[in-house]
């Protein structure tokens, strides 16, 4: 039934049969979302969508958009990409924003517990290109989700194997196959929109600002050092390391954040990262969100013991360092081979791959 199954839902569609699609386009959706948020009650959009940066998230119309819809009380969602192969500052606009909520992807095992979900090696990283956000803010499961199936679509057509067999929800023969198999961040955003629903169903006077610092805060913390995966077509393995910017501040944990009675009195703004050369360290940097106030993060208990301050996630001899040879401007950055200015990134950012990656 999914997360929030009695939320009300305004589809405003942007993306062609194809996937494709345009800035005008998804901007005026969400102009159009803001323009209706008191007729239907709008207070959260969901991006699964993302093009990538050109510039500036001061300078970018799409930021500048979503940036409108938090201000006017909407929480904003979005999928950060399926292009973590590619190594760090692979997230997508909008999700280099620092006042949305920007999701990366896990890999559900089909358990009950968290402790045997691994990150997707697909799943963007952080910082963001150009501005340095740290980005993702959090994960959520989306390897091989089951959701709703659009009959005769394109997807549909081009990935008949993806299509959820009736055995697999109901003994009836009678009942029409009705759902789909996705992979990637995509997937995962819904699942945080669905939180964000939940979280406003119980408390409709929460602020954006305060659904995005329960969610981050609240999110498990416990995940491994780094984790494999091996690309069963090509063979190919990737390590991926868990730190600031491949899990932001974690998992999400839906029943934590709805236990939490933590109010932000400021901006919930992600940081930018600020690399010291003196020292070989970065450090967060809170910078100014033109229309709100002060950043309200201060404590590492957002982000936790690997502070990034920590040897683990900075420091330039460290294996997993930003700044190391798969750095934002090293051999594996954005405008690299196979970066996010590639032909395959377009806007869709769903990965329908058969297997787990």
């Amino acid at each position: 039934m999914g997360i929030a199954p009695k939320a009300n839902l305004i589809d405003l569609r942007v993306l062609d049969a194809n996937g494709a699609s345009t800035d005008s386009m998804v901007i005026a959706a969400i102009e159009r979302a803001i323009a209706l948020k008191s007729r239907y009650n709008i207070r959260v959009i969901n991006l699964s969508l993302g093009r990538p940066i050109y510039e500036s998230y001061t300078l970018d119309p799409l930021c500048n958009a979503v940036e409108a819809a938090w201000k006017k009380g909407i929480v904003v969602v979005v999928a950060a990409g399926n292009l973590g192969r590619n190594g760090y500052a692979s997230v997508l606009a909008p999700g280099n924003d620092p006042l949305v909520i920007t999701v990366g992807a896990m890999k559900n095992m089909g358990t009950l517990t968290r402790s045997d979900d691994n990150i997707a090696s697909y799943s963007s990283k952080g910082p963001s290109y150009i501005d340095l956000v740290a980005k993702p803010d959090l994960v959520a499961p989306a390897n091989r989700s089951a959701s709703l199936l659009a009959p005769n679509s394109t997807l549909a057509a081009s990935y008949p194997d993806n299509i959820v067999p009736v055995a697999y929800y109901s003994t009836d023969p009678r009942t029409s196959p009705a759902y789909f198999r996705l992979s990637g961040t995509s997937m995962a955003a819904p699942v945080v929109s669905g939180a964000v629903a939940l979280m406003l169903d119980k408390d409709p006077s929460l602020s954006p600002d305060t659904v995005k610092a329960r969610l981050m805060k609240t999110a498990s913390k416990s995940f491994p050092l780094y984790s494999t995966a091996t690309d069963p077509t090509t063979g190919q393995t990737y390590v991926s390391a868990y730190d600031l910017y491949t899990v932001g501040a974690g998992y999400i944990d839906i029943a934590a954040a709805l236990a939490s009675a933590d109010v932000a009195n400021g901006c919930a703004a992600s940081p930018s990262i600020h690399y010291d050369s003196a020292s070989g360290n970065g450090y967060l940097s809170y910078s100014r969100v033109s229309g709100v106030s002060a950043p309200i993060w201060g404590a590492t208990a957002v982000w936790g013991t690997t502070a990034v301050w920590g040897s683990s996630v900075f420091n330039s001899g460290a294996t997993t360092a930003v700044w190391g040879t798969a750095a934002v401007w090293g051999t594996t950055a954005v405008w690299g081979t196979g970066g996010v200015s590639g032909s395959a990134a377009v806007w869709g950012t769903n990965s329908p791959g058969k297997g787990e990656q």
